[in-house]
């Protein structure tokens, strides 16, 4: 990959890069060649060691569209965690290409951006991700305070084993010492995180431990809701229920959905304003009643 960048490159100099001496670098050489490669040796002071000009990888294991696909993820990892290991892979899958076929692909890669990262406090995250990642490559456990959804706050020790990105939110999957089990930590929830030295062996994680496995709802019980919507609000209905609302005669949307009930539901119906009205069950219409007139008496001061 490195003399598909450069036109010629001095075995010494690839000797020091790779840390190892000329005679195996000319060793190396002989084998690219014989792999099939056009290696063309220049003499004299500009000399050096190239590839046969025009020469290109054989691109054939992928079609155009699937280089399209790679690309476009990869830059949109690279948005989240910026490693130098991205651009290589990127600059290694240009250089299978020639000028016209990556004047092609460049402009395909435009027309769908890949951008996860949240609107804010994105610095953060990302620093959780880089050092959560080269713990998990290290096998190190972490040690960090946990806000869980109900405000208690408790110190973890955890062996970390994914990362997961799901609905913008990033996860930690880990083994938490205080539970004796595995269990997924929100990012956004950890405090004070820091790599410990301490090593752990990894752990077989059987099917049924897998979070993939399970309802994805980890906190509070399931409700089923009864809502009715302010036609004034179908372009928001729309997009966080989908298009299956029901539109009566006065055009509201009448929205029937299963979520679980905690905290995080109770400010889920109330970021709908006065467009919302909960039908059923009536214990969630009367925590929502309450919660509202507490914001209004507090505001009304």
């Amino acid at each position: 990959m490195l003399l598909l960048r450069k036109d010629r490159v001095q075995a010494k100099e690839l000797a020091e890069k790779f840390e190892v001496s000329t005679r195996t670098i000319l060793r190396d050489i002989d084998a690219i060649n014989l792999a099939g490669i056009p290696i063309v040796t220049y003499q004299g002071v500009n000399g050096g060691i190239g590839i046969a000009e025009g020469y290109r990888l054989d691109r054939s294991i992928l079609t155009s569209d699937e280089m399209v696909s790679i690309i476009t993820s990869l830059k949109g990892m690279a948005r989240l965690i910026p490693e130098s290991q991205h651009e290589i892979l990127l600059e290694k899958l240009k250089n299978i290409l020639n000028l016209s076929q990556l004047e092609k692909l460049e402009s395909k890669t435009r027309q769908l951006i890949i951008d996860p990262s949240p609107w804010f406090n994105f610095e953060q995250i990302k620093e959780k991700l880089t050092d959560f990642k080269k713990a998990i490559e290290e096998h190190k456990e972490v040690l960090f305070c946990y806000l869980d959804p109900t405000g208690n706050e408790t110190e973890r020790r955890v062996e970390p084993y994914f990362l997961i990105l799901k609905g913008q939110n990033w996860y930690l999957y880990a083994f938490c010492h205080l539970r004796q089990d595995f269990r997924l930590f929100k990012l956004s929830r950890i405090k004070e995180f820091q790599v410990t030295n301490l090593l752990f062996e990894p752990r077989t994680i059987s099917e049924e431990q897998t979070f993939f496995n399970r309802e994805w709802q980890t906190t509070g019980n399931l409700v089923t809701l009864e809502l009715v919507f302010a036609k004034e609000m179908k372009s928001i209905v729309v997009e966080w229920f989908g298009e299956d609302v029901v539109e009566n005669q006065e055009g509201q949307l009448l929205v029937k959905t299963t979520l679980p009930e905690n905290n995080w539901l109770y400010g889920f119906i109330l970021s709908f304003g006065s467009g919302i009205e909960v039908i059923n069950p009536p214990h969630i219409r009367s925590i929502v009643a309450r919660i509202a007139k507490e914001i209004y008496e507090k505001h009304s001061l």
